[in-house]
Formats: structure tokens, C-alpha cells, sequence
């Protein structure tokens, strides 16, 4: 038995998604698909929270646009009167629960992390209830199952949850394992989970493929099979390298750090259930789901050069503490580190010298960090200093920290190019190698690295 996902990046338009179904059809049936929402409709549920705090009188208006967004790619799927009504009375109980939670926005006046997580997991479930009663119009034998109902348990941390696993895998096996028997196709909705309390609590942007992961590990699934827009993972960007090359096979470790430094094809998390089960994961595109893919499993060719992609993020910012012995002083690090996570802020990464923490940040907590370390009283430092338009660039490959002259090859390469290097972390992990350059030069270094390291035969 297999688990897919579908991305949301694959639920973009009637037309394509029609197509998705007709994939759905001929690959998964007897399998479990845990699918996202609709391509913006996330965004959109997130950003009209404002709108209702505003004024409750724009919330009707939030309701039809969601309603009119879900209905018109039904009419392209379900052509029948009766089966359509059907599919819209059924979405309307959902909307109805979803005005609901607006109108106790404006009331409250106050938008909590538990009342974003709520509302945000309504792109995923009005998702699901249309692309099952879209299978079930082809006459075919299709079900839904919400997490909050079979018990995908989570540690109750909004926004950023992780699944309980041992209970899950507990609660999916009574409640999910014994309907897939047959052809018939089981569809989850991603993104969330329920605390142990009963509140919904998300994985975070992008944690559909986290869920596909709980869910596979959870039901002792074959494979996870991951439906994306592309052909799986690149040498790098091919936006920014013409010559960039497909990878078929990579490691855990390779793709976790490819995903959190900028490869945006996985959730960074998504290996962590699998890691442990050994559970392999496939990347197909389903724009040509017969084509190669990408396969992540436990053990990978080593790349020949050491490195197995290049990869870069330009929604960072850097913030740097400076101050006299600020790398020896005891404390300092941590309350700096303590402000910043209590503002809500998630810290990328740190390095630290004698004089300076380089703390790397979100561009969008760029602002937020700096006045929450502004207000540190007593101030551990003497003066902050922000880094904006900036990138971070990361070659990435199993085994790279243990390979002789790979930094040096790196740094030569970009010094090639006259590009100044405002950071570096190498060591940290055993599979990547990261530094920070201006935005104006990150196309050079990322070629320059690129043609350094990768020849047109990538295997081995």
C-alpha cells in the first residue's frame, strides 16, 4: 500500500486539476492520499483574518469568494445537477463552521495562534470534500477521514506542531487500516493534526508533506509517493542554471538540507518520521508522472565532486550583535536567543566570533528581531547591526564535511567571481556547507559554484 500526497502547487486551475484526477484514478486506487488546499486559498483564509478584525461586515464577502473558488472548479468536475448539490451542501456545513470562526475573530478582537491554526485548516478540508465527491461523480468508491476524527495527534504547539507518532500510529491502525481493503481511495487532509486537548494545531506553510509522512510511517506504507509540479531535485535552480541537472537518487540527510536551504520541492521535516522506518519517499511530477522523479531513501550514491546540489534562500536577513568578548561572556547568546524566540521569532541559524552573533532570521522578522533586541534592558551588546538584501547559498551532499578540499574549491570559485562572503557555517551538519552573499551577486556564485563542481554525468 502506498501513501501520495498532492501538493498544492498541483491544484492550480480546473483544467489541471482535472487531470490530477485522472492520475488519481488510473495510480491510487486502494492507497491513501493526503492532499493540500487549493492553490491560494491558505493565503487567502490567513490574510481575510484581517479584514474580519476590521470590520465584521466583510466577512460575508471572505465566505462567497472561498464558496466561489471551490464551487468553480466543481462545475468543471461534476456535471451532474444532483451530485453537484450534493458536493455544495456539504461544503456549505463546512463554510458555515468557518463564518463562525470569523465572526468570533471580530468579536474577540483578537487574532490568537489558536484561532490561526483553526481557520487556516479549512483550505485542506474543503479540499478534500471536493476532490472525493469529484472521484465518487467518476464512479468510483472514494471516502474522506479528517485528522481531528482518527486521532493524527499532535504535541498542541500552534503553528509549528509535531506528531505524536506512537499514538497516531496507534489510532490510525483502528481507525484507518481496516478500510483499505479493495480499490477503494482514502483521502486525508494535510496541514493539521489535534492536540491531545482537541485543538487543531498545524505543521506549518508547507507541512501537507510532513502529514503524508505521519500518515505513511502510521499505516506501515510501502512508499510515500509525492506529487509535485516538478521532476524532483536538481543541481540547482534552473531558473538561475541553464545547466542544472536532474538528481534521481539522494539521502535523507541530503534532501532534508536541500529543503531547508532553499529547495522548495519538501517540507524540511518531511524525512523525520521516515528516517526511522527507513520508509523511501518518490518525487514525481505530474505533469509527466511517468518520467524518473527523484528517489529519497537511506542510502545514496555518493556524488563524485563531494557535492550533490547547489542550492540558495533570498527570504533571509541577518541580524549582528556586536560587542567586546561577546562570543567568551556567559549568558549573552542565550538572552539574546531567548528575546527573540519569545517575540515569536524562529532563529535560522547562529554563528559566533569574539566580537559578533550573526543571527540569521526570516527577511519578514528582519524588523520584529531588531526592536525585540533594542529593548533588551540591560543591552548585553553595544550596537546592532541589520543585513538585508542578502541570499544564503549552500552546497549540500552526504559526507561533505569529511571530504578534503571542498570548502576551499567553494570559496575559490565565488572569489573568482570577486564576490565577498559576509558569513559562514560549515560543520554543523555533516551534509552541507552554507555562507551569505549580496542579492546582486547570487546568480554569479550559484553558477560559478555550479560549473566548478558538476560535469554532465552527475551519477556515482
Amino acid at each position: 500500500m502506498k501513501v501520495f500526497k498532492i501538493g498544492g502547487g498541483c491544484l492550480k486551475g480546473k483544467e489541471t486539476i482535472a487531470h490530477i484526477l485522472d492520475l488519481v484514478a488510473q495510480r491510487c486506487r486502494g492507497s491513501v492520499i493526503v492532499v493540500s488546499a487549493l492553490s491560494g486559498v491558505t493565503d487567502f483564509l490567513i490574510d481575510s483574518m484581517s479584514a474580519a478584525l476590521e470590520d465584521e461586515g466583510n466577512i460575508p464577502a471572505i465566505i462567497d469568494h472561498i464558496k466561489g473558488m471551490h464551487m468553480l472548479v466543481a462545475r468543471h468536475l461534476i456535471s451532474e445537477p444532483e451530485a453537484l448539490k450534493k458536493f455544495s451542501l456539504n461544503l456549505n456545513t463546512s463554510l458555515g463552521r468557518l463564518e463562525r470562526l470569523y465572526y468570533g475573530l471580530s468579536f474577540t478582537k483578537e487574532s490568537t495562534p489558536r484561532m490561526r491554526d483553526a481557520i487556516s485548516s479549512f483550505g485542506e478540508r474543503l479540499c478534500v470534500k471536493l476532490l472525493t465527491s469529484a472521484i465518487q461523480f467518476r464512479g468510483l468508491k472514494a471516502i474522506y477521514l479528517m485528522p481531528h476524527k482518527i486521532g493524527l495527534l499532535t504535541d498542541g504547539k500552534y503553528g509549528d506542531a509535531s506528531a505524536n507518532m506512537r499514538k497516531t500510529r496507534q489510532n490510525l491502525q483502528r481507525h484507518v487500516k481496516r478500510l483499505l481493503n479493495g480499490d477503494a481511495i482514502l483521502f486525508i487532509p494535510g496541514f493539521f493534526g489535534v492536540s491531545e486537548g482537541g485543538d487543531i494545531t498545524t505543521f506549518g506553510r508547507g507541512g501537507s508533506d510532513y502529514s503524508a509522512a505521519v500518515v505513511a510511517v502510521a499505516l506501515q506504507a510501502d512508499m510515500l509517493e509525492v506529487w509535485k509540479d516538478v521532476s524532483g531535485f536538481m543541481s540547482a535552480d534552473p531558473k538561475v542554471v541553464s545547466e542544472a541537472q536532474h538528481i534521481p537518487v539522494l539521502s535523507y540527510e541530503e534532501a532534508a538540507e536541500l529543503s531547508y536551504f532553499g529547495a522548495k520541492i519538501l517540507h524540511p521535516r518531511t524525512v523525520e518520521p521516515l528516517r526511522r522506518k527507513k520508509l523511501d519517499i518518490a518525487i514525481k511530477n505530474t505533469l509527466d508522472p511517468d518520467a524518473e522523479g527523484s528517489l529519497i531513501t537511506a542510502r545514496s550514491p555518493r556524488p563524485k565532486t563531494g557535492v550533490r546540489s547547489v542550492a540558495y534562500d533570498t527570504d533571509i536577513g541577518i541580524l549582528k550583535v556586536h560587542a567586546s568578548g561577546v562570543g567568551a561572556r556567559p549568558g549573552v547568546l542565550a538572552r539574546v536567543s531567548n528575546q527573540l524566540t519569545e517575540s515569536g521569532i524562529n532563529i535560522k541559524s547562529v554563528v559566533t566570533s569574539q566580537t559578533c552573533i550573526s543571527i540569521l532570521l526570516e527577511r519578514k522578522d528582519l524588523e520584529n528581531g531588531y526592536n525585540a533586541l533594542k529593548s533588551l534592558k540591560p543591552r548585553p551588546y553595544q550596537r546592532i547591526e541589520k543585513l538585508e538584501n542578502v541570499a544564503l547559498v549552500s552546497i549540500v551532499g552526504d559526507g561533505l564535511v569529511h571530504r578534503k578540499g571542498i570548502a576551499a574549491r567553494c570559496f575559490t570559485a565565488v572569489a573568482s567571481c570577486k564576490i565577498n562572503v559576509e558569513m559562514i557555517s560549515f560543520g554543523p551538519s555533516r551534509a552541507a556547507l552554507y555562507f551569505i552573499v549580496k542579492n546582486r551577486d547570487l546568480n554569479n556564485a550559484v553558477n560559478s559554484i555550479h560549473s566548478t563542481f558538476f560535469s554532465k554525468d552527475l551519477s556515482g
